[in-house]
């Protein structure tokens, strides 16, 4: 009776990154050197953001008050858009989008794309913890108003809806855009993602509870995490060692 040998681990014999990073045949290669070039982009704005917004740089306060009192007054003038403001950021609030992503976590390990909820749950996590962290590092205080249409506790900068709103957008378009075969649902999965991210970020603004720069700084910091973190799960795929079966049986034991 004959038996097969085991199943082995074996690394793939592939040209290094170094020699992949721009070639448009090795696509893994080439989507890490642009994750890594996004994440960088998008940082590095940011954090020339947060520097002027430590330093109170005053052609920055000026754009930031000149918005908000813009803003502020249509909505004393129109009730009725401050309750739809209120309701759309209520429900693309934080805890709602990482409830809805949880969802997706677990939607995708039943599909068994396990690597891919993974990725979900880390970058949702990373942003989570950065937003509130940076909050507390750059200490703003949100708008004062003498009329106020809506309250916010906590510290401005970086706006955590906008930041969340960033992220849950990114999440959706990596997620689904793969199922997306026709032109027309690719173009309506990158506009509900464009509108979830800019239309929760200027509803912090719209109710007077944020600056603009803090919208801005959440949305470059959603972009940053979200290109981070599929950075590194690019490394970590390409390094992980596959599976492979043998090319041949090994020789069955000599009968007795």
């Amino acid at each position: 009776m004959s038996t097969t040998g085991p199943r082995t681990l074996a690394p793939r014999t592939e040209t290094s990154w170094r020699r992949r990073r721009l070639d448009p045949g090795a696509p893994r290669g080439l989507r890490l050197t642009l994750a890594v070039a996004a994440a960088f982009l998008m940082l590095a704005p940011f954090t020339s953001l947060a520097l002027l917004v430590l330093g109170a740089w005053p052609p920055l306060h000026r754009l930031d008050t000149s918005v908000t009192g813009a803003l502020h007054d249509h909505a004393l003038d129109h009730p009725g858009w401050v309750r739809l403001m209120a309701v759309w950021t209520d429900v693309f609030a934080p805890m709602p989008l990482r409830a809805a992503a949880l969802a997706l976590v677990i939607w995708l390990v039943r599909r068994d794309a396990r690597r891919l909820a993974l990725w979900v749950v880390v970058t949702m996590v990373l942003g989570g913890l950065l937003g509130p962290l940076l909050k507390l590092l750059v200490g703003r205080n949100r708008p004062e108003l003498l009329e106020p249409v809506a309250r916010a506790a906590g510290y401005a900068f970086p706006s955590g809806h906008a930041l969340n709103a960033a992220l849950a957008a990114g999440v959706l378009l990596v997620v689904f855009l793969p199922f997306a075969r026709r032109p027309a649902q690719r173009a309506a999965l990158w506009a509900t993602a464009l509108l979830i991210a800019a239309l929760t970020g200027a509803s912090r603004v719209a109710l007077g509870v944020h600056w603009t720069s803090d919208v801005i700084g959440g949305w470059l910091l959603g972009t940053a995490v979200l290109a981070a973190t599929a950075a590194g799960f690019t490394i970590w795929r390409h390094t992980s060692p596959v599976a492979r079966p043998l090319s041949h049986r090994e020789p069955a034991p000599p009968r007795r």
